[in-house]
């Protein structure tokens, strides 16, 4: 070892006591005075030579509510006391790089400074873990950090793949995490708390997912484990699954479809959607959005075949979108209502179509797609013109407009006029469903299933009787109609 080193020591105090210390930084810390240590909250502190004077950088703990704010100022102290003194130590829990972010940026900063540094190995707090598990990582294990996890809306890793979650220090952060983690995995899931790995007093507690805020033997050596969920539950195993089906070995018929072919199964399945959302059968929503996935799946693989985009090209062009399309969220954006969030919506949409430069159609409107179902695409028009400001200042002019376009097709003179004047009867009462904030497929869509349902019972009424429908009258099938909804058909 050179003993002469100039510059920034870096070395790991390993996961627990100073036995667990490698030989060569025993041999290092025999050799200095001084020691600077990220903090002293660490069980192999007490085991260090006694001759160095120890130096933690505890109180910044408490000078900053952010640990990013921390540790920029650890690395500020560090790279000034390397340009005052010729050699510094300083020491972290576990591996320099393992779980620790100050050694990076310190790193970064003596690079920068022309400033020498050296990295001691160390034993991490994986390995320990891993041993308390019985566990070999290599089963793809995700590792990730609780704060990381607690500041998720969602868990950000493939839920059928085990992860490992660090520094889960205290209840609160335990809490945070499990919130998240309830967004995937169910609230009685298999978990263990891993408590002092590499210690004598390391234990290791199985409990169901909602418990682990109340457990308490956490502390600043407690990680989580979280066993996987199912195969198939994860989107890159369906990926795989979709890509396996295109695959030499695959199936006949789904390495013969393309973009085209799939076009009529794409439009079923959306409406085979529309109408499991129509029923609100929660089961039956759960099966057709599968289906639909089927389907963005499968063009995304055939695309990726043919080289025209990947779904890592769909999933960031949606992403950067929602994110572009949502400054009051994202960015520093004030808005005040939805109203706002419309306008400031179609003005991004604006400069988006202006980006595109389209040869043809580059208007509010030319977003409209054209094979939209006809009550869809006129309430999407007129919502879209609505938002740059055409449109009536109160619902009065839509019962006006509704009037006189019934008006019109009570005059029309020719088949030709009364098509139109009937297409604008439509177009104006679509309008009516819009200004009362309902979705003219959805409304008529019911409609449809309540005639239905009348229809059936009639049916069915008669049926009783032996008769056939035509022997009623129009009035006596009225009062069947008339039955059915007052038993709310």
């Amino acid at each position: 070892m050179n003993d002469q080193f100039k510059g920034i020591t870096i070395i790991g105090l390993g996961p627990a006591g100073a036995e667990l210390i490698t030989n060569q930084t025993m041999v290092w810390l025999n050799q200095i005075d001084d020691i600077y240590l990220r903090t002293a909250q660490h069980p192999a502190v007490k085991g260090l030579p006694q001759k160095i004077k120890i130096h933690s950088f505890d109180y910044l703990y408490q000078e900053y509510s952010e640990f990013e704010d921390v540790y920029r100022a650890i690395k500020t102290e560090i790279i000034e006391i390397a340009k005052k003194k010729s050699s510094v130590t300083y020491a972290v829990p576990g591996h320099p790089f393992v779980a620790e972010s100050t050694t990076p940026e310190i790193i970064r900063a003596a690079k920068e400074e022309g400033i020498q540094t050296r990295v001691f190995e160390a034993l991490s707090f994986l390995e320990p873990t891993f041993t308390a598990l019985s566990l070999d990582p290599f089963q793809s294990i995700t590792l990730i950090d609780a704060l990381d996890i607690a500041s998720a809306n969602f868990p950000q890793f493939p839920p059928s793949r085990p992860v490992l979650i660090s520094q889960v220090y205290s209840r609160m952060i335990a809490a945070e995490v499990k919130q998240t983690l309830m967004e995937v995995f169910p609230d009685e899931h298999p978990v263990k708390l891993i408590h002092a790995a590499g210690s004598p007093q390391c234990q290791v507690e199985s409990m169901p997912l909602y418990e682990i805020d109340r457990n308490r033997n956490i502390g600043v050596l407690t990680s989580l484990y979280v066993d996987p969920l199912p195969a198939g539950t994860s989107l890159e195993e369906f990926q795989e699954l979709i890509a396996h089906l295109r695959a030499p070995d695959g199936c006949p018929w789904d390495r013969e479809q393309d973009h085209q072919s799939l076009r009529k199964h794409l439009l079923s399945e959306t409406y085979e959607a529309l109408a499991a959302l129509d029923e609100d059968d929660p089961e039956h929503i759960c099966e057709e959005m599968g289906d639909l996935l089927l389907q963005i799946v499968l063009h995304a693989q055939i695309a990726s075949e043919y080289g025209e985009f990947r779904m890592t090209d769909v999933i960031k062009g949606i992403h950067d979108k929602i994110v572009r399309r949502h400054p009051h969220v994202f960015a520093h954006v004030n808005v005040e209502g939805v109203k706002d969030v419309l306008t400031n919506w179609e003005k991004i949409k604006e400069k988006e179509r202006e980006k595109k430069a389209e040869k043809d159609e580059n208007g509010i409107l030319s977003g409209v797609p054209k094979d939209y179902p006809a009550l869809a695409q006129s309430q999407e028009i007129q919502a879209r013109a609505a938002r740059v400001g055409f449109d009536w200042d109160s619902l009065n002019p839509v019962w006006l407009k509704i009037n006189e376009e019934l008006e019109e097709v009570r005059t029309a003179q020719n088949s030709d006029d009364l098509s139109k004047e009937l297409g604008d009867v439509l177009f104006a009462v679509v309008n009516l469903v819009r200004w009362h904030e309902k979705d003219a497929e959805t409304v008529l869509r019911e409609a449809n299933q309540r005639f239905r349902n009348r229809f059936n019972y009639i049916e069915t009424e008669v049926k009783k009787t032996g008769k056939e429908m035509q022997d009623y009258s129009l009035e006596e099938l009225d009062k069947y109609w008339d039955q059915a909804k007052k038993l709310g058909m």
